[in-house]
C-alpha cells in the first residue's frame, strides 16, 4: 500500500557530505513523522533524525549540528543533508513513515520502513 523509497546513499571522504532522500508514495492522507534511523550497537535502530509534519525536528545526540532533516509535505518526501561525516556514520540509513493515515481507513494510523540506504565515510 506504501512504498518508502530512499536514495543519495554512497561513497565519501571524512569531512564530505551526502544528502540523503525518501520519497513515500502509495494512498496516503497525511504522514504524521517522518525520520532516519541506522543501526547501533546493543540497539536494533537508533534514532538519526525525525520530523513531524509541523517541521518539529529531533535528532540524536552524534548527529546534533552536523546533520539536517527537512520535509516537503507536498511530496510525503523527507530529506537528510549529512555534513562533516565521520568514519562512524558508516550504516545502512533506515526512512521510517510513522502516523501515517491511509486515504481507504482514515481512523487508522500505520507504520512503515524503507529498504535502507548505504552510507559509506571512509578515506
Amino acid at each position: 500500500q506504501v512504498q518508502l523509497v530512499e536514495s543519495g546513499g554512497g561513497l565519501v571522504q571524512p569531512g564530505g557530505s551526502l544528502r540523503l532522500s525518501c520519497a513515500a508514495s502509495g494512498s496516503i492522507f497525511s504522514i504524521n513523522t517522518m525520520g532516519w534511523y541506522r543501526p547501533a550497537p546493543g540497539k536494533q535502530r537508533e534514532l538519526v533524525a525525525t520530523i513531524t509534519f509541523a517541521g518539529r525536528t529531533n535528532y540524536g545526540d552524534s548527529v546534533k549540528g552536523r546533520f539536517t532533516i527537512s520535509r516537503d509535505n507536498a511530496k510525503n518526501t523527507v530529506y537528510l543533508q549529512m555534513n562533516s561525516l565521520k568514519p562512524e556514520d558508516t550504516a545502512v540509513y533506515y526512512c521510517n513513515a510513522d502516523g501515517v493515515v491511509l486515504a481507504s481507513d482514515l481512523l487508522r494510523r500505520n507504520a512503515y520502513w524503507g529498504q535502507g540506504t548505504q552510507v559509506t565515510v571512509s578515506s
